[in-house]
């Protein structure tokens, strides 16, 4: 078993996934790395993101739209504990040659990779209202 080859075959394809020879090396790793992970990690995501609202008294099902935007981002960007739960997620499908280039540039990288899973959560806000109603 090669869990390098497991890992990229367990991966979704994103056909909408463009890649250029001007693209910078880090817009290609999200694209050919974090946005499939994130994908194949988005019910996980959403899952996690369930048990965080009903961790914090359900707030967030009292908050119109706009402010459930603002409570998501406040949640990535101010809570270290989630924010670092949420990569963790995403870096543990990394492969190894991944982990290797993900490293010298984390920064910049987890900037990427928070603001896709951000997109996912929010793409879900009426998931959150179905489930929670």
């Amino acid at each position: 078993m090669n869990r390098s080859t497991d890992l990229l075959e367990c991966r979704p394809q994103i056909s909408s996934a463009l890649f250029f020879e001007t693209m910078s090396d880090d817009e290609r790793f999200q694209n050919a790395t974090l946005r499939p992970i994130i994908k194949l990690q988005s019910d996980l995501i959403v899952e996690v993101f369930k048990n965080y609202v009903s961790k914090h008294k359900n707030v967030f099902l009292d908050l119109s739209v706009e402010k459930q935007i603002d409570y998501i981002e406040n949640a990535i960007h101010k809570d270290m504990k989630f924010r670092n739960s949420l990569k963790g997620m995403v870096i543990g499908q990394f492969t190894i040659e991944e982990y290797q280039f993900y490293i010298t540039n984390s920064s910049a990288l987890n900037k990427r990779m928070m603001h896709l899973v951000k997109e996912k959560l929010i793409d879900n806000i009426q998931v959150f209202h179905s489930i929670f109603a």
